[in-house]
């Protein structure tokens, strides 16, 4: 009969069996560069693994395109904030929109940083609006709850178009 270790991969004995540290020159920088080279171990999950987004996972991307939504919102709030008390700055901020995007958050709060300083002023309120709707003002649960119910919708109603059109059903135009 052969031993359990002849069965496993050589591969795996230094995982049940680690090297003893009996140098005292190993410190503890040169054990971490030892951890740091070694490939990472796929962990075992019950979530679907989703391929295609190299470093990012699909909720980073999701964060990501919530994060320019921020901004979108943050400047359509200030936006409505200078147009009833300060329509000098709002014309500013309206002719700045017209010349640039907004898809890019970031990008956009940069430009208009680096325009004057009354610009930066408005890039600076941007910011601090954005932060606080994310923070305190969107409502994260009726997202979740209105993706749910969208994905639902969307998937009953494109199953109940194939059905149809391939069953050859007629269907009554009053229901």
């Amino acid at each position: 009969m052969e031993s359990s270790s002849s069965l496993l991969h050589h591969s795996y004995l230094s995982y049940f069996n680690p090297p003893k540290l009996t140098k005292p020159s190993l410190s503890y920088p040169s054990l971490m560069q030892k951890f740091r080279n070694r490939k990472p171990t796929r962990i075992c999950s019950n979530k679907m693994y989703v391929p295609g987004f190299g470093e990012a996972s699909p909720e980073a991307k999701a964060a990501k395109h919530l994060h320019d939504f921020f901004t979108y919102v943050a400047v359509r709030i200030v936006s409505a904030q200078l147009e009833s008390y300060n329509p000098e700055a709002y014309m500013e901020l309206r002719e700045f929109l017209d010349t640039n995007s907004v898809s890019d958050g970031d990008k956009f709060c940069a430009a208009l940083m680096r325009r004057s300083s009354r610009h930066m002023n408005l890039a600076l309120r941007i910011l601090e609006v954005r932060s606080a709707y994310c923070k305190n003002d969107f409502e994260w649960d009726n997202l979740q709850r209105l993706a749910f119910k969208n994905v639902d919708r969307s998937n009953t109603k494109l199953m109940r178009e194939y059905v149809l059109e391939t069953s050859h059903v007629e269907t009554d135009p009053d229901k």
